[in-house]
């Protein structure tokens, strides 16, 4: 009797899964297994948001496996030594997996590979599982990557997509392979109060309301913040309990200038994450230098706590960031305004930045994450690196009755736009009476450093 092992990452799916439907295709029983691996925890990446989402994403998988059937087999460890484990209590043919992006990831597959091979024991690695169109599969003439969305997104949208696979009908799984008791999000402590649900189940259910009810305004709403008229589908994109080339599929099937727009922020995480294939380093060092000479942590330090708190002064920023503290999730454009905020007013390195999101965000993906970071410091693959957001004007065009700084900062509730984006400008007793802070820099002053820093005043 021939078995394999499926190993989940990133892919906490039965729909649409390349890696289980091979392996059952080719073999007659399968062990489904997810390894926690250690080396993720010591590298700190094990953010309690993330932890909890996880745990339901496991809970879920290993219900549809059951009624189909089957079972998750959940280990710890070394993510190399467990499979092999596995592989040898089942006297595994083979190990199917999904690729992925990251230094981390790379070496790991490839120490995987080496370890299998030494026990005779295949191991097969899977495209298109965690990506629409696989990193690399669109390439200039002249690099290994795109560095531009633009030419990228043109490219990307010629290619012919995989057809989405249907989730298994039965998983069977040979007796004698031990697992460790799923992970319970009821374990954890310091979770944001407002974290969202994970699973595909609850991938699946959001994805088809979406589609039903949201992505026909996408293109004219997604900058609304109060309106909060995005998809909110990012977590489950991250764990891979939503395939991107089903989304792909379905949103043009749907049509219309909103899903037009929302399948092109699909093609920007692919784009991100051929970027980091390419370049590995970015993760946590300059794409494009600007020989920029950040204000050190501990000159920083005060004004570093106050943007983490949302107690800068300046109510968009605020809000965003308390909503990212009780969420784990932030709008997409409260995330280019703090960045821009840190980054280019504050003039503090990106990287402050990306571990702060990492340490909160549930959808904390290691290529969106640190390369839209570097995007809005200007030293991504942004062509115009030296913008700077004003939050004030960005807060009347994206929250122009006030309505998304209200439901954040409560200290602002009493006012009305446009007095609440700018709440310094009260006098006497009105401004007394806000327990809310005076800015930590004046804008002015902010862009005047950020200028003579970029050597462009």
């Amino acid at each position: 009797m021939s078995i394999s092992v499926v190993l989940f990452t990133c892919d906490l799916r039965l729909h649409d899964h390349p890696p289980l439907r091979a392996a059952l295709d080719g073999t007659e029983r399968v062990v489904p297994l997810f390894v926690r691996d250690q080396a993720v925890d010591a590298a700190g990446f094990a953010a309690p948001n993330r932890l909890a989402f996880l745990a339901d994403c496991l809970h879920d998988l290993d219900a549809g496996l059951r009624e189909r059937g089957g079972r998750l087999v959940v280990r710890h460890g070394s993510l190399v030594d467990e499979v092999c484990k596995v592989a040898a209590e089942a006297d595994a043919d083979e190990v199917h997996m999904a690729s992925d992006v990251s230094a981390h990831a790379h070496r790991r597959e490839e120490r995987l590979r080496l370890a299998l091979e030494a026990e005779g024991v295949r191991l097969h690695v899977h495209d298109t599982v965690t990506t629409a169109v696989a990193p690399g599969a669109v390439v200039p003439a002249s690099s290994d990557h795109f560095a531009v969305f633009t030419p990228y997104f043109r490219r990307w949208s010629q290619e012919r997509l995989r057809d989405p696979l249907a989730a298994p009908r039965t998983v069977r799984v040979p007796a004698g392979v031990g697992s460790e008791l799923l992970p319970s999000r009821a374990d954890l402590s310091g979770l944001s109060p407002g974290l969202a649900a994970g699973g595909e189940t609850e991938g699946r259910e959001r994805l088809t309301t979406w589609l039903r009810a949201g992505v026909t305004a996408y293109e004219d709403r997604h900058d609304d913040l109060a309106g909060d008229a995005t998809s909110r589908l990012s977590p489950h994109l991250h764990f891979g309990t939503l395939s991107p080339v089903e989304l792909v599929h379905r949103a043009r099937r749907a049509g219309g200038p909103g899903a037009e727009a929302f399948v092109r922020q699909l093609a920007w995480r692919d784009f991100n994450r051929q970027v980091l294939a390419a370049r590995p380093a970015a993760a946590g060092a300059d794409y494009r230098t600007r020989h920029d000479r950040w204000r050190s942590e501990r000159a920083a330090a005060g004004d570093v706590e106050a943007w983490k708190e949302g107690r800068t002064g300046y109510p968009i920023v605020d809000a965003a960031m308390r909503q990212l503290r009780h969420e784990g999730w932030m709008h997409n454009r409260g995330r280019l305004l703090t960045a821009s905020f840190l980054t280019k007013t504050l003039y503090v390195d990106w990287r402050v930045g990306a571990r702060h999101f990492l340490d909160l965000l549930v959808d904390g993906d290691l290529a969106n994450n640190q390369l839209n970071w570097q995007w809005m410091a200007g030293t991504g693959t942004d062509t115009r690196p030296h913008r700077v957001l004003n939050p004030v004007t960005q807060a009347k065009r994206y929250d122009p009755d006030g309505t998304y700084v209200r439901r954040w900062v409560p200290e602002l509730a009493a006012l009305r736009a446009p007095v609440v984006h700018e709440p310094w400008k009260l006098r006497g007793l009105d401004r007394a009476a806000l327990d809310y802070p005076d800015p930590i820099v004046e804008l002015s002053e902010g862009l005047a450093r950020f200028r003579r820093a970029r050597g462009r005043d």
